[in-house]
């Protein structure tokens, strides 16, 4: 039989029979239904929604079974919600639901209750209630007389409904004990509910009893330490104040952003600190530990800006010209603007003194927005300057990088290894060999100093180094990608001059703007005939000199303006320091112009050759090496194996010695790549064909004649039209080479590229020289002369 009731959908909640809950309505329909509830016999279905967020539900958002209930007291408050006070009745099924334009009515079925004896259900009863007290006991929220209440009830069924109500428990789990019928087993799930609260609960106090027992330990700790400080102030002011440093020191560990095993040394070591004696030597080597260990900016990182257009902006601002390098330097920005790691090789910059090795990498600080921090490495002789001394030395430190990384005061700066070539290595250890672990970006993450014996991690730290050679360890080189910075022209360096060197003195030397002024065909003079570098240093101390000499003139009031053009230079730059144009005056015999590569750029190379009287012997002066020695052997040998071919009678080296000298005889020279030039001044002096002046020319030689190719390219030919040269010899091999080098000294040279001595000498003799036909009986012919020259030069020797 169903009975019609209005309907009130509940949310999160579930209503038992005979129990009393208080509800907040809100909604409209709800509020409507108690309303119609009141009018009536005060009776109201309850039944929970499956969905609480849903406003007006259904029948199908419902549960099918609820609760009838009897509403006891309905209280209106201000805002428009209903409190309302029900009792559960006892429960029914939901049939149907209608909505009568105010509010919703269910139909609804009674469900009988099911009558539950014996001693099993008895069992049940008692092992539920001494549940529930053990409940209570954990969960705090339950009023400490509802265990009580709980044991005066003799019913199962209601002893089931009246637990089942005050457990805390999902709403589905609270709906199917609604949904249970039969007491016994309703009364097994709730026991069933129980066991897994019980277990939740004993974990929660667990973790109360800790929290509070670590709350009191931290209290006892303050109350104690305020005592001590206390008592260290009523002793003497000294020890308060340890006492205030030590407290200090801790709240700094406190505070940084330590490693884990960072953090666990820093409090080793203040607790150590807290055993010693103020004064004593071992508190002051553990305080200067901690201080240094604190320093460190754990956890701090600079931002760095990633925008590649902003960064060649502040390149091309800072330096003209290094295209190549720069290109390089924004492809490797580019790389970490995306991958936001610095994972990859280091860059080493390599080039001659004076091009911005230095200033390029200050430049890439600023592109990339890091903090700059230069470490000079020349003459680093001992291992602890990178990797610091151990704490048991007097004295100890920690190395240049901890140091420098805290002058940074971030973790990812862009530190420059400068001069890294002039390492130095005695009997305190190899400080190259310390490099390898900072410079390899799979080992640096776990760099350890020596004197703070923890891992530091260096593996955001952009490394940059510079080198005038690359005369490093193998494994070194290994770990950098080499980025050659090669000297700059003439027109460069004119430009720089303009745009930077000139400014820059005006402003060093307190220049007024319009009273100090170098015309361009000046700078070009002072650049050709007072410097000869690679660089600008030079220049810049040149220019600095006609700031110095200019602004003397304007302050004795001999001029208001001085400006600096070719014909008043010599006034204030002095007498002309080199020459400027052809390497020779005239064409001569036996004088042939090579080319040389040097640290500090390329430098012409003048080869002569003289003949003397001896028995086909050559001699070398110039303080040469040996590679360059057996290159003028070779030379020598295959001027001889060719000698009738370019009209040389062989017998002439039964008679002659050759001379060789290369001038500046104090300056080493070595290496092979004047080979060419050796056979071209041979041939010379023994034909007596002269050498064009203006030709210039590099290369090797081998003993059948072939030209084989050399280094520094450009070096060489930036020497050539520095000096005058019109014409450079090179090697065939190195024609590929000429893409690199800058359009204005291609254009500037005629560059011939030749694969043969036949070639050279026909591009650098003034004619060519003839053949002559030499058979076995001119050799006959001229052996009785040839013994006697050898007896009487030997006569003249001894």
């Amino acid at each position: 039989m169903t009975v019609q009731y209005p309907l009130l959908p509940l949310r999160d909640i579930v209503v038992f029979p005979q129990m009393i809950v208080p509800l907040f309505v809100g909604r409209d329909k709800s509020v409507s239904a108690l309303e119609a509830a009141m009018e009536g016999n005060k009776e109201i279905f309850l039944v929970s929604q499956l969905d609480p967020a849903e406003d007006d539900p259904g029948q199908d958002s419902l549960y099918d079974t609820g609760v009838v209930a009897v509403v006891l007291q309905l209280l209106k408050l201000p805002d428009g919600t209903v409190r309302v006070l029900v009792e559960g009745k006892h429960r029914a099924r939901l049939t149907t639901m209608a909505e009568t334009g105010t509010h919703l009515v269910a139909d609804v079925e009674a469900i009988e209750d099911i009558a539950a004896e014996g001693p099993e259900a008895a069992a049940l009863m008692r092992s539920v209630a001494e549940q529930f007290e053990n409940y209570a006991k954990l969960n705090k929220k339950l009023p400490a007389e509802t265990p009580v209440q709980l044991r005066e009830i003799e019913d199962a069924g209601r002893l089931a409904d009246a637990v089942s109500a005050n457990i805390n428990v999902k709403v589905s789990d609270k709906q199917s004990l609604l949904v249970e019928a039969d007491p016994v087993k309703r009364l097994e799930m709730v026991f069933a509910f129980m066991e897994g609260e019980l277990g939740v609960l004993q974990v929660e106090k667990k973790i109360r009893g800790r929290v509070k027992r670590q709350m009191e330990k931290t209290q006892r700790e303050y109350y104690l330490n305020e005592q001590l400080k206390a008592i260290q102030r009523e002793l003497g002011n000294g020890e308060g104040e340890e006492g205030d440093e030590l407290a200090e020191l801790a709240e700094k560990i406190a505070k940084t952003k330590l490693s884990k095993e960072a953090r666990a040394k820093a409090t080793a070591e203040l607790k150590k600190l807290k055993g010693m004696q103020p004064m004593s030597a071992e508190a002051t080597v553990v305080r200067n530990y901690l201080d240094v260990l604190l320093g460190l900016p754990w956890g701090k990182k600079g931002k760095v800006k990633n925008d590649l257009k902003r960064a060649q902006d502040v390149l091309d601002e800072d330096h003209f010209a290094l295209d190549k390098v720069k290109d390089r330097i924004i492809e490797y920005l580019a790389v970490q603007a995306r991958t936001n790691k610095l994972k990859g090789p280091i860059l080493c910059l390599v080039g001659p003194p004076g091009v911005g090795k230095t200033s390029l990498g200050r430049s890439i600080a600023k592109a990339t927005g890091r903090e700059f921090v230069r470490q000079s490495l020349g003459g680093v002789r001992d291992e602890a300057e990178i990797r610091g001394h151990r704490r048991t030395y007097i004295g100890s430190l920690p190395g240049k990088i901890v140091t420098n990384l805290k002058k940074a005061g971030t973790m990812n700066p862009l530190f420059l290894l400068d001069e890294i070539d002039k390492l130095g290595q005695d009997f305190r250890g190899d400080p190259a060999s310390a490099l390898l672990e900072v410079l390899d970006p799979e080992q640096n993450s776990k760099f350890q100093d020596h004197y703070l014996e923890i891992d530091v991690d260096l593996s955001d730290i952009m490394f940059v180094t510079t080198a005038n050679s690359l005369n490093l360890p193998q494994a070194l080189l290994d770990r950098m990608e080499i980025i050659r910075l090669e000297g700059y022209t003439e027109d460069e360096k004119v430009e720089i001059a303009q745009r930077h060197l000139i400014a820059k003195q005006i402003d060093a030397h307190g220049l007024k703007e319009g009273e100090f002024e170098v015309t361009e065909a000046a700078v070009r003079d002072l650049i050709r005939y007072y410097t000869r570098e690679a660089g600008v240093r030079t220049l810049e101390r040149e220019v600095a000199r006609l700031a110095r000499k200019a602004l003397r003139k304007i302050l004795e009031g001999v001029y208001e303006k001085v400006v600096i053009t070719p014909d008043t230079l010599a006034d204030y730059a002095g007498v002309r320091k080199y020459r400027h144009g052809v390497g020779e005056e005239e064409h001569q015999i036996g004088a042939v112009t090579g080319l040389a590569w040097t640290e500090v750029g390329g430098e012409l190379l003048t080869i002569e050759a003289v003949t003397v009287p001896g028995k086909g012997m050559i001699k070398t002066t110039g303080k040469l090496g040996d590679v360059m020695t057996e290159s003028i052997q070779a030379a020598f040998s295959y001027v001889k194996a060719r000698s009738p071919g370019y009209g040389i009678k062989p017998s002439i080296f039964n008679r002659k010695d050759i001379h060789i000298h290369l001038p500046e005889g104090a300056v080493p020279k070595d290496g092979p790549s004047a080979g060419i030039g050796m056979v071209t001044c041979i041939v010379s002096t023994l034909t007596g064909i002269p050498v064009h002046k203006d030709v210039a020319m590099t290369g090797e030689v081998t003993l059948r004649g072939r030209v084989l190719p050399i280094g520094g390219l450009k070096e060489k030919l930036l020497a050539a039209l520095r000096g005058g040269i019109k014409t450079v010899l090179i090697p065939q091999e190195n024609e590929k080479d000429l893409a690199e080098i800058p359009a204005n000294i291609r254009d500037g040279l005629e560059i011939v590229p030749v694969s043969h001595v036949d070639e050279v000498l026909a591009r650098a003799l003034m004619s060519v020289p003839e053949a002559i036909a030499w058979t076995e009986e001119d050799d006959l012919a001229a052996q009785p002369s040839n013994g006697q020259g050898r007896d009487g030069d030997a006569t003249l020797r001894h």
